[in-house]
């Protein structure tokens, strides 16, 4: 298996990617390609001894900084990171690329690069959300912030591909995401896609509320890329400053400060169990390819993480299910 990683990509590289990748070289059964500053990344590839023969480098002559514009810089910058990388899979090159950087870049990179699968006529970006019970996929969290109605039935449809086949539960739950779980309440467009769920084979339990999303009512939540995106960063922002009120409060005094001591490892499980590095990357969903997009400020460790879920998406063929899945729609509505 073959994966490209974006070396360019994100607030922490190359340091962080090059380490992650030298990680995942280590730890999984792959070849990695990194892309970007031949130079840059073979000094970062210096730092560790005994880098294993399975990583390469691929050179491009720039990178998009997180600032610039998605679609203007994956057009004038023709060699930048992003799209070298998927340039490589369109060329079969790699099997899948991996990138920390530019997201929206990734998605314009990535969709003009290797095209839609065929039936599908948006792509969304899915990410796994931890619950009090099984992860909640959250989809799209920002490739499409204007969707129509078929759109978001596209994004649970593959959906529950991805969470079939990667989380290995049958017939997993769909819920679109609402201002109440009426089917009278929410925007017209909204209303139209409760009507095309509503008749799909999918398991749709209708629509949730923002407070479903993590207490495991519903194993696939579909929403715009826009209110998802809003979901994501708030989450994120949350638990942040959860972490740091308890941090402060437990350090008050010697009796809070041995209780904390006492409970470290509970501690320990909660933040392992909630730190968004341990689920590696969102799979972009519905390009003709295997891109996975990593959170911004990734670490060695969510950067392996993502090359993991490079090579499962890879290895269940996802992309092949989704289409058999579109296909298997359309057949019933024809």
């Amino acid at each position: 298996m073959r994966i490209a990683v974006d070396g360019m990509g994100g607030d922490n590289a190359p340091q962080e990617i090059v380490a992650g990748a030298v990680l995942a070289a280590r730890e999984l059964d792959c070849k990695i390609v990194l892309v970007g500053d031949q130079s840059l990344l073979r000094s970062e590839l210096e730092k560790h001894p005994g880098v294993p023969k399975s990583i390469t480098v691929h050179h491009a002559g720039s990178f998009i900084r997180m600032d610039e514009s998605a679609t203007l810089s994956v057009r004038k910058k023709k060699d930048n990171s992003m799209s070298v990388c998927a340039d490589l899979a369109r060329e079969g090159v790699v099997d899948a690329i991996v990138t920390a950087g530019h997201t929206g870049a990734a998605v314009v990179a990535s969709t003009l690069k290797l095209r839609l699968l065929e039936g599908i006529e948006r792509p969304g970006i899915g990410i796994l959300l931890p619950t009090l019970l099984t992860p909640t996929l959250l989809i799209d969290v920002g490739a499409n912030i204007d969707p129509k109605p078929v759109h978001l039935y596209q994004y649970a449809l593959m959906g529950d591909v991805y969470f079939r086949y990667i989380l290995r539960k049958n017939r997993p739950s769909v819920g679109i995401l609402n201002i109440g779980e009426e089917e009278t309440k929410g925007t017209d467009y909204i209303k139209e896609a409760h009507r095309l769920l509503n008749k799909s084979r999918l398991h749709f339990v209708g629509n949730v509320e923002g407070r479903d999303i993590f207490n495991g009512k519903v194993d696939i939540v579909v929403c715009d890329g826009f209110v998802g995106n809003v979901v994501l960063k708030v989450s994120e922002s949350i638990a942040g400053v959860i972490g740091k009120l308890l941090k402060a409060q437990l350090k008050r005094n010697p009796i809070t400060m041995l209780g904390a001591l006492l409970a470290k490892p509970a501690f320990d499980a909660l933040r392992k169990e909630i730190d968004y590095s341990e689920y590696g990357g969102a799979p972009l969903l519905g390009v003709d390819g295997n891109c996975i997009i990593s959170h911004g400020s990734s670490d060695a460790r969510a950067i392996k993480n993502a090359i993991r879920v490079a090579c499962q998406f890879v290895k269940y063929e996802i992309n092949q299910h989704i289409l058999e899945a579109v296909k298997t729609s359309q057949d019933m509505e024809s």
